[in-house]
């Protein structure tokens, strides 16, 4: 007869009170997570976040309460997961799991791995760990009432990074109000302005700076410090956006001074933020004009330009609130002239004060779409499945996994969860592959070394700390993550080292444990403001739908408590290309390292790092409910 301790097998309850288990990020996902663990039986657990709690996160992080804002998310996670389980060793870093001490070393001490995060590069990141770590990893993810659970394990599965993903369309807050690198962040920050100035105030849509910053502040109690100090400036009480515009008669003037240079002003004091980015440039209302050409909404009008339109659409909106009378509020709709001009124009003067090129009413509008919120009960739901395919791992019965997709509506196989079987690795994987390999396109004479480091290695392909060499026959260091070892080749271009049509790089991260061959394919016929495209996708685009015989929608990881939608080729989903995204925290993932010998390299004694990623959108013929909006997901 089998012994059970409570509805577990006795030989399953031993090994989940001595087994240690990592859990990245203590946000939406992940309280329910840790909660979820330790009443099952775990006992060994160890949780890390970089973020502090907001009062806008109490309404679906059940852990925390309102005197907790401010604190640490992994530390009052841990706090308050002991309630339910005093004997359980928790242990809770208020760290980025992306910093270079959580090396290969520090994953291999855990059996199990499970990501609760909120941005594709912490996902990737965890995801090479976890290859370089051999240690399987449980995903998972978020958006309004859709969700997944997949499972990766090196060699059986696909890892996170094997199927190209859609932009990410859901972003932390503290990037929206502080950190702006994208196009989309500026647009997100301009609707949330809109909403704030003129209709429904909303506290998870706050654009003045975040002085609780996580990244601004490492220690927590500094944080904390910050928290409280951003109710009030000296002794005068902080009023909201919308109380303040409205004490100015929403003068134009006064709110562009207010947004696009005190505000901006007051970020650059958070000097943390600025030391490994570009600081951002403070607008004066008095701008040089600029011309522009071409249809009224492909424009891409100038900064005097965008100057008058904001001013413009200011004054149009405060009449319609006039006309409708006090307390009266007003709904954004991308069909409202008046709204669009707003956002675009906000948008756009965001998007030059974070050196990024500006878009045209056109683009801006096709970029904004629905905002999913965080639903509780979804992450509830994904919460508990990440355990249950997690004791399935500790009992040895991987193969049994599946990933599971969460559905807003029942399927006419009247089922809301469906599982599907895990795909296999892609063999053209850049990342899991036996000996990764890319191909990029891009204009030799155009490219900059440091856009090659920044734009291309970092950014595209999720390395951290990447060496480059050239395999011209001489071994040359192109690019060496020893601090000022090779700054003076930043600004110059990659043909003046040489590189040309068919030439091959060496990129190494040894943080990550991960190597990546590049292939150079020169061209000059690129796309205006495209600087270069990877051979073989489509840029921002899922890969085409695969039909099989099998049931489910897909969801991929992206941002706090939302996911995106999944791309196995063995489990049909919903015809839509949505993206869905939960979690609070940073997570690492190491590739399968592929040795190459380099005398020009040098190992770093903590090898690891890595960032996130996501799974690409499947098709369901037997489940079309949802729509085919372009939808961001946004917590």
């Amino acid at each position: 007869m089998v012994q059970l301790v409570g509805p577990l097998r006795k030989e399953l309850a031993e090994t989940l009170s001595t087994c240690k288990v990592l859990v990245v990020g203590a946000g939406g996902i992940g309280c329910e997570l840790l909660k979820n663990l330790v009443l099952t039986g775990f006992k060994n657990i160890e949780v890390i976040d970089l973020d502090t709690i907001d009062v806008s996160n109490l309404n679906r992080q059940f852990l925390f309460q309102k005197k907790h804002v401010g604190k640490s998310k992994s530390q009052v996670a841990k706090e308050s997961a002991l309630q339910f389980c005093p004997s359980a060793n928790i242990v809770a870093y208020h760290d980025s799991i992306m910093n270079p001490d959580y090396n290969v070393e520090f994953f291999r001490k855990f059996v199990l791995v499970m990501n609760a995060l909120d941005n594709r590069a912490a996902r990737n990141h965890v995801n090479r760990m976890c290859l370089a770590a051999d240690i399987p990893l449980i995903e998972s993810g978020t958006a309004g009432y859709l969700g997944q659970v997949s499972v990766i394990k090196k060699g059986l599965t696909e890892c996170y990074e094997c199927q190209p993903k859609p932009a990410q369309k859901t972003f932390p807050g503290c990037t929206i109000r502080n950190t702006p690198s994208e196009p989309i962040h500026c647009i997100v920050w301009a609707k949330y302005l809109f909403n704030q100035l003129f209709g429904e105030e909303d506290a998870d849509q706050e654009v003045s700076p975040d002085t609780a910053d996580p990244e601004a502040a490492w220690n927590p109690e500094d944080a904390a410090a910050r928290a409280t100090a951003s109710e009030k400036d000296g002794d005068i009480k902080r009023v909201s956006t919308k109380e303040w515009a409205r004490s100015t008669g929403y003068d134009a003037v006064k709110l562009f001074n207010k947004l696009f240079k005190d505000d901006i002003m007051y970020l650059l004091t958070m000097d943390k933020l600025w030391k490994k980015r570009k600081a951002p440039t403070p607008l004066d209302w008095h701008q040089s004009e600029c011309t522009s050409a071409g249809l009224k909404d492909q424009q891409v009008l100038g900064v005097w330009g965008y100057s008058q339109l904001f001013q413009q659409s200011v004054e149009t909106l405060r009449s319609q609130l006039e006309e409708k009378g006090d307390g009266a509020e007003l709904v954004w709709d991308k069909d409202d002239p008046p709204a669009m001009d707003f956002v675009t124009a906000a948008a756009n003067l965001r998007m030059h004060i974070f050196s990024m090129n500006m878009k045209s009413r056109f683009d801006v509008k096709s970029m904004a779409g629905n905002i999913i919120p965080a639903i509780a009960t979804t992450n509830a739901v994904i919460a508990g499945l990440i355990v249950l395919e997690g004791l399935k791992i500790l009992s040895g019965e991987i193969e049994s996994c599946r990933s599971i997709f969460l559905n807003k509506v029942p399927n006419l196989r009247k089922k809301l969860l469906v599982p599907c079987v895990l795909d296999p690795p892609s063999a053209n994987c850049y990342v899991c592959a036996s000996k990764p390999e890319v191909t990029v396109k891009l204009n030799v004479n155009k490219t900059m070394v440091v856009s090659l480091q920044d734009r291309i290695l970092k950014e595209r392909f999720g390395m951290v700390a990447p060496d480059v060499q050239i395999e011209d026959g001489k071994g040359t260091i192109l690019i060496s993550s020893e601090e000022g070892e090779t700054e003076a080749n930043n600004s110059k271009f990659l043909s003046d080292f040489g590189i040309r049509n068919g030439s091959r790089l060496q990129a190494d991260d040894f943080l990550q444990d991960y190597t990546l061959l590049v292939n150079v394919l020169h061209t000059e016929e690129l796309e205006r403001d495209v600087e270069f495209e990877v051979v073989g996708e489509a840029p921002d685009k899922a890969p085409p739908p695969q039909n099989k015989p099998e049931d489910s929608n897909n969801i991929a990881n992206g941002n706090k408590d939302s996911a995106q939608p999944s791309t196995s080729s063995k489990a049909p989903a919903d015809d839509n290309d949505i993206m869905i995204v939960d979690s609070d925290d940073d997570g690492a993932a190491s590739s399968s390292a592929v040795e190459t010998p380099s005398s020009h390299k040098r190992k770093h004694s903590d090898a690891e790092t890595g960032e996130t990623s996501a799974k690409r959108p499947r098709t369901d013929q037997t489940t079309a409910e949802e729509d085919d909006d372009d939808i961001i997901a946004l917590d």
